[in-house]
């Protein structure tokens, strides 16, 4: 996914050091003076080239000789002590600056509404959280080491080569003009290369977080060469976007020895004159040429930085746009408090729409206080759509959503979604032990709670069979546990949670008997007391339900009991009769059903509501 927002190199600085490194400015501050002590000891070693060449070696000066040696001791020393110091200082505030991106980074997109979800995969969020702020935390280290030593060193370094000779100086420097254009089309190239492969790394985390999620039906389907071969085309896109982001980066250091080569040869041309003439001494010489040859390192070193804070800067700008990425949901500033309690349930005239499609259409329906209600009615119905607005994963787009007479848009998120209890047919559960996919980070639960909700779950019935109880790893998704082991694992999760609100999103579709009658027993206890809505494909399971809501495409055109609907003879009527007839009906034509004449015994073909009864109920 590509980014249609760019940010400066100032905008992206700016933004580190306000929300990131400025925390750690006493640290960093030491650590800098450790990196100017270390890039100064270079330019002191140039600096004593000269006595030790003019009074050591060409002079015979004894007495300098001492001298020479423990200065020349102490800056070593200086620079072991400054180098370990820096480093361990800039590491620690490297990787302390790069977890509170990645903890505000998960902060800000666990606060995203369903559609932000539904668009941005886990695996290109994945690949933000975890690689691009690995890239920007080693960046940080490297430009800041930058600043603090080789900037330093280079300043003090060109200092002793001036106060030799600015001629030298001036003459070492002539090839820098040359690669200013050069660099900068270099640098533009490193960022565009460095994005394109921000995109294909999240693209390729994507397409494994779909492979290793989907791994059984890819077996099944023998898809293993399909999903490879398209693993491997996106990596080699990837591959030969890195190595040409690689050669960018290369060229600007490339370019910093191809000018120190001008430079070099500049001084040797001229300077060489000088000191055949007499008019400079070797000592000078080896001094300035010394003080050049280290500001080689630098030089190469900050030329690099160029080019991965050119990568660094395409990793920053896919993190800003998730962190600049506006809310849609937030709580209000005056927030009503939630109701107590089994409540009623209404939706007022409500509509919701993604981009042009209008999913719901004024739709209105009232679920009674302490009853179940069950939602009927085919695929893309809106069912579903109905829990999600009622938990505020989403908002509609006109109407109100109630609980307790209180619209969920003035309640504050948290204590809205602290009403709900929600079985689905996808039982998730964690990759941690069965109790803490029980209890769920609650440090409140007793033992004799505990026991209650595994009991009343019937977790207590397979308990015995795993080796550590609950204690037991459940692995990732609940992999180690049947469906109805699941399914039981989160009804006791939700009687822990003893909330007022029911939501049962085909909690026994994906069951064998026996696993649904057991699953059904704990549901049936868990509604006690509680205001509960179902969905249901299987009216079997629905049948007892206090009132039964049929919806057809976004709106609710019956309500009613199992009894009143099928007196009716509406399309809860047809739906019953095509799941427990066998298809044998009898219709009337209006309602569009598949009929036999009883005349000539041909069959009509059937219509839409025939097929999405065959596709619902599999007949």
């Amino acid at each position: 996914m590509s980014s249609e927002q760019t940010y400066t190199s100032g905008v992206l600085l700016r933004w580190l050091w306000r929300d990131y490194l400025r925390r750690h400015m006493g640290k960093l501050a030491v650590a800098i003076l450790f990196m100017m002590l270390e890039g100064a000891s270079l330019g002191a070693m140039a600096k004593l080239m000269e006595p030790m060449f003019d009074r050591v070696f060409v002079a015979g000066e004894q007495s300098w000789l001492l001298v020479v040696g423990f200065v020349l001791m102490g800056i070593f020393l200086v620079r072991a002590v400054s180098g370990v110091a820096q480093k361990v200082l800039l590491t620690r505030i490297a990787q302390r600056s790069a977890a509170d991106m990645r903890i505000d980074l998960l902060d800000r997109m666990m606060q995203q509404d369903g559609a932000f979800h539904q668009t941005h995969p886990p695996g290109f969020l994945v690949q933000r959280v975890q690689s691009d702020v690995n890239a920007v935390g080693d960046v940080w280290r490297a430009i800041i080491t930058g600043a603090g030593r080789d900037l330093i060193g280079l300043v003090v370094l060109l200092g002793v080569a001036i106060s030799i000779d600015p001629i030298w100086a001036l003459l070492a420097c002539i090839g820098i003009p040359v690669m200013v254009l050069p660099a900068a089309v270099a640098q533009r190239f490193v960022r565009s290369r460095a994005r394109e492969a921000r995109d294909l790394g999240a693209t390729l985390s994507t397409r494994l977080d779909e492979v290793f999620h989907g791994i059984v039906q890819i077996k099944l389907n023998a898809l293993e060469a399909y999903q490879s071969r398209q693993y491997r085309d996106i990596t080699k896109r990837f591959v030969s976007t890195e190595v040409r982001t690689a050669f960018g980066s290369s060229a600007i250091p490339a370019m910093i020895d191809i000018i120190s080569g001008i430079g070099f040869m500049a001084v040797i041309l001229y300077g060489g004159s000088e000191i055949i003439s007499g008019d400079k001494t070797i000592g000078q010489f080896m001094t300035f040429f010394t003080a050049m040859g280290f500001t080689f390192n630098p030089l190469r070193r900050l030329g690099g930085i160029s080019g991965q804070w050119q990568t660094a800067a395409a990793a920053l700008e896919r993190i800003k746009e998730l962190m600049d990425a506006p809310l849609s949901q937030t709580s209000p500033a005056n927030p009503l408090s939630s109701p107590k309690g089994a409540s009623d349930i209404t939706l007022e005239n409500v509509t919701l729409s993604f981009g042009d499609t209008e999913v719901l259409h004024g739709l209105s329906l009232t679920a009674k206080a302490g009853q179940t209600t069950a939602l009927v009615g085919a695929s893309g119905a809106g069912k579903s759509t109905i829990f999600n607005l009622l938990t505020r994963l989403l908002d509609p787009t006109t109407g109100t959503v109630r609980i307790g007479g209180v619209a969920t848009t003035e309640m504050n998120i948290p204590d809205l979604r602290t009403l709900f209890s929600v079985v689905s047919q996808e039982a998730l559960l964690f990759d941690e032990t069965l109790r803490e996919n029980i209890v769920l980070g609650r440090t409140d639960v007793t033992d004799e709670a505990l026991k209650d909700v595994l009991d009343a779950a019937f977790v207590s019935d397979f308990l015995p069979q795993l080796e550590h109880g609950l204690d037991t790893h459940v692995g990732p998704r609940g992999s180690a546990l049947s469906g109805g082991q699941r399914q039981r694992v989160v009804i006791a999760r939700a009687l822990l949670r003893n909330t007022p609100v029911l939501l049962l999103d085909e909690a026994t579709s994906a069951l064998d008997a026996q696993s649904e009658q057991v699953v059904q027993d704990a549901l049936d206890r868990l509604s006690k007391g509680r205001t509960t809505l179902v969905i249901a494909h299987r009216l079997s399971t629905i049948r007892n339900a206090d009132k039964i809501i049929v919806m057809d495409r976004g709106r609710a055109v019956d309500e009613g009991t199992h009894k009143e609907l099928l007196a009716r003879g509406g399309i809860y009527a047809d739906l019953y009769r095509l799941q427990f007839k066998d298809g044998k009906i009898v219709s009337d034509r209006r309602r569009g059903v598949m009929r036999r004449s009883e005349n000539d015994g041909q069959e009509r073909q059937p219509n839409l509501l025939q097929r999405i009864g065959n596709s619902l109920f599999g007949i």
